[in-house]
């Protein structure tokens, strides 16, 4: 084996591990922003951006701003 072939195994062994390490930051930050910005459905929105990953990336998106959009509080009644 040459150097230029141990040079290619290096980088592809690089790129690969760089891949690996974004997928897994994409799976995981929907996640960390919701439970750092206190969502009440923090764990939904965790498994979510998981799922939306795996199966194809469309919805990761729509997952993220759920993670930053908060549930509205419940009306309140006015107390007479």
């Amino acid at each position: 084996m040459s150097s230029l072939d141990l040079f290619a195994w290096i980088v592809l062994i690089i790129l690969i591990a760089t891949l690996v390490f974004v997928f897994c930051l994409l799976g995981w930050l929907p996640g960390h922003v919701a439970k750092s910005r206190g969502h009440p459905y923090a764990d939904a929105v965790r498994v979510a951006g998981w799922i939306t990953l795996i199966f194809g990336f469309v919805l990761w998106p729509v997952v993220m701003i759920w993670a930053y959009v908060d549930v509205p509080a419940p009306r309140r009644e006015p107390t007479p």
